[in-house]
């Protein structure tokens, strides 16, 4: 290499290759000239001539992950496979390998003569003997210059033989082997484009000698450009002819030096060794084995294209070798599993695609399946560490819905195969009876492989059955659990269970419907129970797993006896059930092959009932149990309460109701000690026991199990609820434990979540292999749609004599609701007189139907008098598009469902006799049926062929069927009590006045009873202050307080998120990435539902997108990136004319504010602000927007908010003064009706206004700053305020209204007192003074021009009205004080989007939507979530300083820093790792003086431009400077 140096140098055109040292890719070698001296020849200026250019295409090499720029301009064989594998056939049809067809090398048209001679006179010219190098080198560019443009699929004549002939003695051989490098280089330049112009032209030059010569040049190399261009010449031949390279001993030649070339030519060359090792013939192994240690030792190149061209050529030997125990035993000693594991592991050094990470995975498991010495070499690089790694970083719970059937590649479908492979497996398999022994000896051998391996793994696998994964998933954790259970001995067996609730892990196990799992559960039983039978004979009763034993039992006879009736209704149309599950057996062998899949499956139903009833005679006899199956004392103890509860629970109205009560409510404190009891509640006892069931039922006074209709509240049954309510919260919220343990209520939290992750009763429906395309509607109307549709068959009633009959299967759009139906069906099976106006009813729906795909998305009407409004102005401000269609579906259905009482239904439809719901869409109910009927449901083809039988008949007396109004009755009631507290305020009470929820999820399943018990505790825990307070107050005036001091509440309720259930978040989760759902915003009912009644058990990210897809039909570029990291751009809401420019003036915020609403409040394009007379535009100007126009709400004098006129501010806070003080955030101001009406005018326009804003700043992911208060967001959020909610806003007022309410209620209980004939008068001072002596007026506090109206003929506060003051101001300040301007925020708000969309958040989490977070910064999450590029990286000395000096920014500053860099001084929510683009830090260079020079930041990326300064000092003052002054405009950096 020494005396190549030199030549290397001379023969490189350097300043064309990186003319500002950027390290940007090179031009590829074939395109450069080949020498930088253009005088030295004629030939060398010819050369120097710039190249032909390239047409715009790339290839694709091997996995296709990177793309590489051809060496040639041509089509010709791109996909770098090769479609032909022969290898060494000629493949040439004339005598002189010349093809049969003509073109001219510049692609022009000519006669076949002129273009036969054209070529022959090229090649001959590069053919002669004896010729000059100068003529030699213009015969060869000519010839580069020609073939560069050939295609030999457009047809053309080239004498391919004679030209391989002479090329190849060019370039080396024979006596061309003293040719100049530039010879050489053009020579094999000419290969290179023959080769890729014409596949076929591989097998000539290979024929001719052309291998020995690429690779003598590789392996000696002389001049770079020549090597680079030998390298491009092997990867076009190794395509055609990779037995022949191998053999040529090519992966020696090119990896040999491989280090010394760019990274572009690097790629090329690992792409010829993956072509050559694509299928490897067995007696070609000596070449591969030769050079795998430098195969492996690319696996650690920085170059990650390398990487997994590198991994992929890997993949291929061991697919290769697979039958070969030999060569993977010596792949094995070579070093590959070192190698290959650390790039598998978390956190590696480069980051691998995930098809290549799964590869890599497979790969090992290959390897483990064959070869021992790879299953010893595992365990010793403790792969079980890697494995659980693999596991945790994914998300187990989603799984794979259809493997192994879709043969679908993914991480932990490979880590479960490496992981079954490496243990071996506790059944026999005849085939494969020797390796499973060998493997066995291994774990013998080394008891330590076994213990390590078990102790990494075991723990994720029951995590990961126990979060709710599918049943590939369960079967794969199982069969390994299995195994570690057959191979340990009891010792270590007992050692290893002990920190893994192991009977907890089969219970639920147990629970699943699939054979293969419910098998593998019985093994392991079978196991601990012959080698710890002491240690969980106890569990298993305990947990339930006998009980589910049993179960499982009974199962079988309920089939055996249903069984005769399972051949009776078969029907071609009626849809698929899948009751006969996938078969397992062979899904985690890597060896398996297509004939895995028609292999017979080794477990049938009949055998795994006869191991389970083997299992219980065996196990668990009635001997070995002692008592009934599955009960524990604890359980007995736990069902005889339960029993006493629900016998009593409705007596409260009986004569010794107050014993009854004490009764009841010391047998409830003796269940909710168990909970908190030294011995450990299971959750199959609490399940089992009923406990949640009576609990509920004692709640709600009897009327949770009642099963009649008659839902009316009366006036004892309200107070028996809120009696027993206020005594439940007390219990809930007591510590059992004086040193400061859990609550009750905690404990019972906890408790619920766990039972409701052990049931499975929300199943995922995944779509299958879905790709938009298009499909035929019938239903709302004929046309197009991108979405498949159901098909429906609608029968009439066999009782049915008025209508006609309609037989033909219809298309129905998912979206269509059974009003939309109905529109479409009436036309067409009315016969009666009133025939004739049912017919002009479908036409005006499609009309509709046809107005509504012009109209935009989120401008549902709300009125009909504004839906004409609103149909010309939205078509004209966004274009009918393809997403039209669901546009139409959507916004039907969200008009019928409202509409539904309105509109009499004239049809009644029923699937499978069960009446169908109006208010769900006729596909969430074939959903629902399959789910109810226990069927695997897949959306695949099969389900959109299958036809679904509606039966339908007239509507009969439709007012009657809806009489019983539930939620009026309960308010009727309510509002009839005498209490005190507005308990009908609270929204999870009127749930328990009724005993039922509201939603419609089947109330018999065992989930309702969990869910309707953790809404009434999540109430309880939400609104403890309002009780506590309300119970201080009532205490104070029965005289158990006698200090208003005392009236003072501490909230210690338990943390909200204890409330989120992990399993279900999962599973809305993947349930809004399915395809279908991404396109049709259609989710399964039990998602809408559960999403309705109780939000709270899913985080607030999940229920952020769920709020994304359904009030705007799809989630904006943001969502789309956190589903999917590989989206790079998405338009956002699928418009052509997605985004809106409009310009603002700064002087004038407010009022270009409401241009800009009028204009676009209502269109679904995203805002994009731009400053008048500034050329800032994007999103950094935006954000600045919505943070100045939040500050302009903020100001003084605009008369909105409680506090503008506050005169706190000093001297020194001028600037401040100008804004509302509102310590605890802003409150509407109360105006009173009498107020001037000019002046409450603009006041209502303004709130009109901010709710415009707040409404588009929500819709297109935007940022306000603006401190509302929590009682203000709760009234968005549409919910009743009461007195106690003004401690948010007003503290002071509140605690003083707290104080003149306790001792209102005092003096009111003094008198019942004294009427009773009690002597002791109570002390009614108002801290030590007569109320009439505080000299309070008869006014709002604050206010004083807003006069209270009194009932009393006092105008001032006295003993006797101080109630009715109370109530007064209560009404002013939360109310009808502020009523009007709620309605003007409101209507503002539903002009941009319902408002109603909001419910799904509390107000804690509508803040955090609105205003984004203020987050805490540590170095650890600074270095995490910013990324440095272009000079930077997170250890360079600038940085390290720019770190420090943002973590010691005050709050203000941080602030200013955040809205210089971003354009808003807050975060979105999530934090700095949701900010997005991503906050990026570059280094700047404007000089050699970047001391003088500021930091410059572009807000539309987030991308601070910081100099690299000399000190942190000097950084910190041009930072502070910056960020002071480069706020108030946008202009070019």
């Amino acid at each position: 290499m020494a005396s190549g140096s030199a030549p290397m140098d001379r023969c490189r055109k350097r300043p064309d290759s990186d003319p500002e040292g950027s390290g940007e890719r090179e031009p590829p070698a074939d395109k450069r000239p080949c020498t930088a001296e253009p005088s030295t020849s004629s030939a060398a200026a010819a050369a120097a001539v710039p190249p032909p250019p390239l047409p715009a295409r790339a290839v694709e090499h091997g996995g296709g992950s990177d793309m590489e720029i051809s060496s040639s301009g041509h089509a010709g064989d791109a996909d770098g496979d090769g479609d032909d594998e022969d290898g060494d056939g000629d493949g040439d049809g004339d005598g002189d390998g010349g093809s049969s067809c003509e073109s001219d090398g510049d692609g022009s048209s000519r006669p076949c003569g002129s273009r036969r001679g054209r070529f022959h006179q090229m090649v001959e010219a590069v053919a002669a003997e004896g010729a000059g190098e100068d003529a030699l080198l213009a015969a060869l560019t000519e010839l580069c210059e020609a073939l560069s443009f050939f295609a030999e699929d457009a047809g053309g004549y080239f004498p391919t033989e004679a030209a391989a002939r002479a090329l190849v003695r060019l370039a080396g051989a024979g006596d061309g082997a003293g040719a100049s490098p530039d010879v050489m280089l053009l020579s094999v330049r000419a290969i290179t484009y023959l080769c890729d112009s014409m596949p076929r032209a591989s097998d000539a030059v290979v024929r001719h000698g052309l291998l020995p010569v690429l690779c003598s040049r590789l392996l000696s190399i002389e001049y770079l450009d020549v090597a680079e261009q030998c390298l491009q010449a092997f990867e076009k031949i190794s395509r055609r002819q990779p037995t022949q390279c191998l053999q040529a001993g090519m992966i020696t030649a090119v990896l040999a030096y491989i280090d010394f070339f760019s990274s572009s030519i690097q790629r090329v060359a690992v792409s010829a060794v993956a072509n050559a090792c694509k299928k490897v013939p067995v007696d070609c192994s000596k070449f591969v084995m030769d050079s795998l240690p430098m195969l492996c030792n690319l696996l650690q190149s920085e170059d990650k294209m390398v990487v997994e061209k590198v991994a992929a050529c890997l993949v291929s030997i061991v697919d290769s070798f697979g039958s070969s125990v030999d060569l993977l035993d010596q792949m094995c000693h070579q070093g590959v599993i070192e190698k290959v594991l650390p790039l598998i592991s978390t956190g590696g050094h480069t980051a691998l695609s995930p098809s290549t990470s799964s590869n890599l995975i497979g790969l090992l498991a290959k390897l483990a399946c064959t070869s021992l010495v790879a299953v010893k070499s595992l365990f010793e690089q403790n792969v079980g560490s890697t494995i659980k790694g693999i596991l945790v970083t994914s998300d187990l719970s989603h799984g794979m819905p259809y493997l192994p059937l879709e043969k679908q590649n993914n991480q932990v479908n490979e880590a479960l195969k490496l992981a079954n492979q490496l243990m071996p497996s506790a059944a026999r398999d005849i085939e494969n009876t020797q390796i499973i022994l060998a493997k066995e000896k291994i774990i013998t051998d080394e008891p330590r492989f076994l213990c390590q391996f078990s102790r990494d793994i075991l723990p994720v696998l029951i995590k990961a059955v126990n979060s709710g994964a599918n049943s590939y998933i369960c079967y794969g954790c199982a069969s390994i659990v299995n195994n570690i259970c057959y191979f340990c001995k009891p010792e270590m067996l007992q050692e290893l269970l002990k920190e893994t609730n192991i009977s907890s892990f089969l219970a639920g196990l147990l629970s699943r419907k699939d054979h293969h799992v419910l098998t593998s559960s019985l093994k392991i039983i079978e196991i601990l129970m012959q080698k710890l039978p002491d240690a969980y004979l106890g569990s298993f009763i305990k947990e339930g797993v006998v009980y589910a034993v049993e179960a499982l039992l009974t199962q079988e006879d309920c089939l055996k006896s249903a069984h005769p009736s399972d051949d009776v209704h078969p029907s071609e149309t009626q849809p698929v059930i899948r009751n006969k599950s996938t078969c397992f057996c062979y899904a985690f062998d890597s060896r398996r092959s297509d004939a895995a899949e028609t292999k017979t499956c080794r477990i049938g139903k009949d055998s795994l009932f006869t191991f389970a009833r083997h299992v219980k005679t065996t196990y668990f006899t009635k001997e070995v149990v002692s008592s009934e199956v599955g009960l524990t004392e604890l359980l007995q103890k736990l069902k005889t309460c339960c029993a006493v509860l629900n016998e009593t629970a409705d007596k409260s109205s009986d004569q010794d109701n107050l014993q009854n009560e004490e009764n009841l409510s010391t047998i409830l404190s003796e269940v909710m000690m168990e909970l908190h009891g030294g011995e450990t509640m299971t959750t199959f006892e609490f399940l089992e026991s009923g406990l949640v069931k009576s609990l509920s039922n004692y709640l709600s006074n009897g009327k949770y199990l009642q099963v009649d209709e008659n839902r009316n509240c009366s006036d004892d049954h309200f107070l028996a609820v809120v009696k027993r309510f206020q005594s439940f919260a007390r219990m809930s919220f007591s510590r059992m434990d004086q040193t400061g343990g859990d609550m009750l209520l905690t404990l019972l939290v906890r408790k619920l979540q766990s039972a409701l992750t052990s049931l499975d009763n929300f199943p995922v429906i995944m779509s299958h292999n879905f790709k938009p395309r298009s499909y035929i509607s019938d239903v709302p109307l004929r046309h197009s749609t991108i979405i498949p549709c159901i098909r429906v068959r609608f029968k009439k009633d066999e009782s049915e004599t008025n209508l006609s009959s309609y037989d033909n299967a219809v298309n129905v759009e998912v979206s269509s609701s059974l009003q939309t139906i109905e529109n479409f069906l009436w036309s067409k099976v009315s016969t009666d007189i009133n025939g004739q106006k049912a017919e002009s009813s479908p036409s005006d729906t499609a009309l509709e139907s046809k107005h509504d795909d012009l109209q935009e998305r989120d401008s549902t009407p709300e009125s009909s008098s504004s839906e004409g409004v609103m149909i010309h102005e939205s078509s004209s401000v966004e274009p009918f598009s393809e997403q039209g269609t669901l546009s139409s579906g959507r916004a039907e259905r969200n008009t019928s469902i409202s509409s539904d009482h309105a509109l009499q239904p004239k049809l009644i439809f029923s699937l499978k006799g069960k009446e169908l719901d109006r208010s769900v869409t006729l596909y969430q109910s074939i959903l629902q049926d399959q789910i109810n009927a226990g069927s695997d449901i897949i959306l695949d083809t099969q389900f959109w062929r299958s036809v679904h039988d509606i039966t339908f008949r007239t509507a009969v007396n439709p007012e009657a069927n809806d009489s019983p109004k539930h939620s009026s009755t309960a308010t009727t009631s309510t509002n009839d009590s005498t209490t005190d507290f507005t308990w009908q305020m609270l929204p999870f009470f009127s749930s328990l006045l009724l005993g039922k929820l509201p939603c419609k999820l089947d109330k018999s399943s065992p989930s309702y009873d969990i869910l309707f018990m953790l809404n009434i505790l999540e109430g309880l825990n939400r609104y403890f202050f309002h009780l506590e307070s309300d119970e201080r107050t009532n205490s104070f005036a029965h005289g158990r307080i006698t200090n208003l001091d005392d009236l003072k509440t501490e909230v210690s309720s338990i943390p909200q998120q204890e409330f989120v259930s992990a399993k279900l978040t999962d599973k809305l989760e993947q349930q809004m990435q399915d395809p279908l759902v991404f396109k049709s915003c259609c989710l399964p009912l039990w998602c809408t539902e559960l999403m309705s009644a109780c939000p709270f058990l899913f985080s607030f990210e999940a229920r952020r997108k769920y709020f994304q897809l359904t009030a705007f039909d799809s989630l904006t570029t943001h969502y789309v990136h956190m589903i999917d990291p590989s989206v790079n751009s998405i338009p956002e809401r699928g418009s052509p004319h997605s985004r809106k420019k409009f310009i603002v003036d700064r002087d004038d915020i407010l009022v270009s504010a409401a241009k800009m609403m009028k204009s676009h409040a209502r269109s679904n394009a995203l805002l994009e602000v731009e400053y008048k007379e500034e050329v800032g535009t994007g999103l950094g100007p935006t954000m600045e927007f919505y943070t100045l126009i939040s500050h302009e709400f903020q100001k003084s004098g605009l008369g909105m908010w409680r506090g503008e006129l506050s005169s706190e501010a000093g001297a020194d806070e001028a600037h401040d003064s100008r804004f509302v003080v509102a310590p605890n955030g802003l409150f509407p101001r109360p105006w009173s009706s009498s107020a001037d009406c000019a002046s409450f005018q603009e006041v209502n326009k303004r709130f009109y206004l901010l709710g415009q804003v707040v409404a588009k700043a929500i819709k297109d992911n935007r940022i306000l700053d603006i401190p509302f208060s929590k009682a203000f967001y709760k009234l968005i959020l549409g919910q009743e305020l009461n007195i106690y909610d003004i401690q948010s806003f007003d503290p002071e007022l509140a605690m003083s209204l707290m104080e003149f309410q306790a001792l209102a209620r005092r003096r009111i209980y003094a008198a019942l007192d004294m009427s009773r004939g009690c002597k002791i008068i109570p002390d009614l001072s108002y801290r030590g003074c007569r109320v009439e002596d505080l000299a309070i007026a008869f006014v709002l506090p604050g206010y004083p021009e807003y006069v209270l109206s009194s009932g009393s003929n006092s105008d001032s506060l006295c003993l006797e009205n101080l109630e009715e003051y109370v109530q007064c101001v209560v009404e002013a300040s939360v109310k009808s004080g502020i009523a009007r301007q709620m309605e003007a925020f409101k209507s503002g708000f539903n002009e941009v989007f319902p408002l109603n969309n909001l419910q799904v958040f509390s107000e804690d989490e509508l803040e955090r939507l609105l205003c984004g977070e203020q987050d805490t910064w540590d170095f650890t999450k600074l270095v995490d979530h910013i990324k440095f590029n272009h000079g930077y990286t997170c250890s360079s000395p600038p940085v390290i300083n720019l770190l420090e000096i943002i973590q010691e920014f005050g709050c203000h500053q941080r602030r200013a820093f955040l809205q210089f860099i971003t354009g808003s001084p807050r975060l979105p929510p999530g934090g700095l790792a949701a900010l997005n683009p991503k906050f990026t830090v570059v280094r700047k260079h404007n000089g050699n003086e970047p001391d003088h020079d500021l930091p410059s930041v572009m807000t539309c990326a987030n991308y601070l431009k910081l100099p690299p300064y000399s000190s942190k000092e000097r950084m910190r003052e041009k930072l502070l400077y910056a960020i002071s002054e480069g706020q108030g405009s946008f202009h070019l950096s």
